[in-house]
């Protein structure tokens, strides 16, 4: 299964664009997950919401124009998923108006050996984390999300289901994972309080997929300030991520980012899973 996850900064831009069209065409992803997309579903054509070879979810902000999510899986997948639901919600987590989560669950058939084992329950989420800059209400809405996601990954975990989060978690966690750690030290998306459950996260047994599988590699970003240039100068940060147990690592068989992908000021993660 080839699961992507992007920020597209208004998903109806990068269909305007061709950029979407593309990405589907090169990559054929089994599972897309979208964060930022800045509209609902009935402001959409037909190809973002009657597409022939994607059942597509959307989560929407109230607010026009703003935050949202979705979960696209291709119709051949879908068709093979049991009890698959879509979800739109974090147990106790502010911001329950801004469609942050896309989260979809299912059971697949298990075998060992040949021999049917049972089902395993799966939830993939895709998240848009707050930004946090824009209020000291803003701010401690964010790290309150931060620990509602954190404990709502535990719940799943601890029914027995395999757990992938995707998405845009606006925190770079090390000083390899920006351009300019120095000059952006304190300040939001680089906070000591941002970072801590970042570190938090891998006490508990959760993995950041890519840095695990590239441990120490630098200058690799899936954010850039647009304005500055800062693509064609690659001063970015890293801060669109996959999260999944360190037990279920095995099943990873390759990770990247999609650096050549137009059309956002994010560029998509690919991620090929067993």
């Amino acid at each position: 299964m080839k699961i992507i996850t992007w920020n597209v900064n208004g998903i109806r831009a990068v269909e305007r664009k061709g950029e979407i069209q593309n990405l589907l065409a090169e990559q054929k992803p089994d599972v897309l997950m979208i964060q930022e997309i800045k509209g609902s579903a009935d402001q959409f054509s037909a190809f973002l919401t009657d597409n022939d070879d994607y059942r597509q979810h959307y989560s929407s902000a109230e607010k026009k124009g703003y935050a949202g999510s979705a979960l696209w899986v291709k119709e051949s997948v879908f068709k093979k998923l049991n009890n698959a639901k879509f979800k739109t919600r974090i147990p106790n987590a502010p911001n329950a108006d801004e469609g942050r989560l896309s989260h979809l669950s299912f059971t697949l058939e298990r075998h060992e050996e040949g021999r049917e084992e049972g089902e395993q329950q799966w939830d993939l989420l895709s998240i848009y984390f707050p930004n946090g800059g824009k209020s000291e209400q803003a701010w401690a809405e964010k790290l309150e999300f931060f620990d509602s996601v954190h404990d709502y990954m535990n719940v799943l975990r601890a029914q027995g289901s395999i757990v992938l989060v995707g998405g845009d978690m606006n925190v770079a966690h090390t000083e390899i994972d920006l351009a300019r750690p120095k000059e952006n030290e304190g300040k939001i998306g680089f906070h000591p309080k941002e970072r801590a459950w970042m570190d938090r996260l891998v006490a508990d047994g959760w993995v950041d997929v890519w840095r695990q599988r590239n441990p120490g590699v630098t200058d690799v970003y899936s954010w850039w300030h647009m304005i500055s240039h800062g693509r064609e100068r690659n001063v970015g940060w890293r801060i669109d991520y996959f999260l999944i147990d360190q037990a279920q690592l095995q099943r990873i068989k390759n990770v990247e980012y999609l650096h050549d992908q137009m059309g956002s000021d994010h560029c998509p993660l690919s991620l090929s899973l067993d």
